[in-house]
C-alpha cells in the first residue's frame, strides 16, 4: 500500500473540500445568480400600461413618462403610455389595456366616476392597479394597490401660506380642466389657508391663447386682483404674459414645475411653484406593481405614498435647475 505524508494527507484532503466546494458553490452561484436576475429586473418581462387624463401637449406627464420609463428600464419591463382627458375615453383606454392582458395598469383618476366601472373589470381579471396624480379618495375604494402623489388640498393649502406671507389680497385660482377634482382641491385648499379673497377661473386649457386671453380680460376687469395661481407650469408663462399685457402688477405663482419655469422663478416673474415631484410618481409606480408582481410588496400601508408638495422659490431654484435641465423636475 502507498504511503502518504502529512503534506500528501494535506494535499488530498484540501483536494476533497474543493471538490465538494465546487459542487456546493455551483448551486449557491446558481441561487445567488436567480436572485441577482431577480433583483436588477430579471425574469419574465412583465408588461405596464399607464393611462392618464392628459391633454396634447402638456410637459407635466413628460416628466411623469420619464420617471416610469427608468424604472421600467430598471425593472425589466415593457411600458405602455396613453391618455385623453375625457373621462370615458380614458376608461376605453384602460379596457383596451386589460383586453391586451396587461400584467400591472397605472391610471389616474381625475374624474373617477369615469373609471369606476372600468377598474372593477381590471380587478375581476386579476390586474394589479396603482393610481397616480389626482384621485388619491377614490384610489382604495377602487381597488388599487397603492396610491402615489400628492394630497391636493394640502398642497392648495400650501400655496395659500404662500401668498399670505407675500402680503397679497385678491388671487385668481386659475383651472384649466373643469370636472377635474384634483384641481378644483387645489384651489379650494388654498382658498382655505388665504387670508384675502380668492376666486376660481375657469380656461380651456388645450387652447392657450383662449387662456391668455381669459386671464388677460379678468386682470382689465378686476384690477384690484394682485395674485393669480395657475395649476399647470405652462400656465403660468402665460399668465406672466397677461400681466404684461394688461398692466397689471399681479404676482404669479403656480403647481408643477418644467424646465423653463426655473427661469421665470430665478427672475421674479413667479414668485413660486407648488412641486409635487412627478418623476417620482411615474418611477415609483413601475417599481410597486414589479415589487407586488415579483415578491407581493404593497407601499404605503394602505396610506397614499406622498410624493410633495415641495414648495420651489427664487431661493431654491438654483438647487432644483439641475434636474429640470434633464427634465426630471
Amino acid at each position: 500500500m502507498k504511503r502518504f505524508g502529512t503534506a500528501g494527507l494535506a494535499a488530498v484532503a484540501m483536494a476533497g473540500v474543493l471538490a465538494l466546494g465546487a459542487c456546493s458553490g455551483s448551486g449557491g452561484k446558481k441561487a445567488a445568480d436567480q436572485e441577482s436576475k431577480a433583483a436588477s429586473g430579471g425574469g419574465p418581462r412583465l408588461k405596464i400600461a399607464m393611462v392618464t387624463h392628459s391633454g396634447q401637449g402638456d410637459t407635466f406627464w413628460d416628466i411623469v413618462q420619464k420617471g416610469a420609463k427608468a424604472a421600467s428600464v430598471k425593472d425589466n419591463v415593457d411600458f405602455l403610455y396613453s391618455a385623453d382627458p375625457e373621462g370615458g375615453k380614458q376608461a376605453q383606454l384602460v379596457q383596451a389595456a386589460i383586453d391586451q392582458k396587461v400584467d400591472g395598469i397605472i391610471v389616474t383618476l381625475a374624474k373617477p366616476e369615469a373609471l369606476k366601472d372600468v377598474l372593477k373589470k381590471a380587478a375581476d381579471a386579476k390586474i394589479p392597479v396603482v393610481t397616480i396624480n389626482s384621485g388619491a379618495d377614490k384610489s382604495s375604494a377602487y381597488g388599487a394597490l397603492v396610491h402615489f402623489g400628492q394630497d391636493e388640498k394640502v398642497a392648495g393649502e400650501a400655496a395659500g401660506r404662500q401668498f399670505n406671507a407675500l402680503g397679497v389680497k385678491k388671487v385668481v385660482c386659475v383651472i384649466h380642466e373643469q370636472g377635474n377634482v384634483g384641481l378644483e382641491d387645489r384651489c379650494a385648499g388654498a382658498k382655505k389657508t388665504f387670508s384675502g379673497q380668492l376666486e376660481n377661473l375657469f380656461v380651456q386649457g388645450s387652447n392657450m391663447p383662449q387662456v391668455k386671453s381669459s386671464i388677460t380680460a379678468k386682470l382689465q376687469a378686476a384690477k384690484d386682483t394682485d395674485g393669480i395661481l395657475t395649476l399647470g407650469a405652462p400656465f403660468a408663462a402665460t399668465a406672466v404674459d397677461s400681466v404684461k399685457e394688461s398692466g397689471s402688477s399681479a404676482k404669479v405663482a403656480t403647481f408643477d414645475m418644467n424646465k423653463q419655469l426655473i427661469a421665470g422663478l430665478k427672475d421674479g416673474s413667479i414668485q413660486f411653484a407648488v412641486d409635487q415631484q412627478p418623476y417620482l410618481q411615474g418611477y415609483g409606480a413601475v417599481d410597486e406593481l414589479w415589487l407586488y408582481k415579483h415578491n407581493g410588496n404593497v407601499v404605503g400601508g394602505g396610506r397614499p405614498v406622498l410624493t410633495g408638495p415641495a414648495i420651489v422659490t427664487r431661493d431654491t431654484a438654483d438647487s432644483i435647475g439641475q434636474f429640470a435641465d434633464r427634465g426630471t423636475r
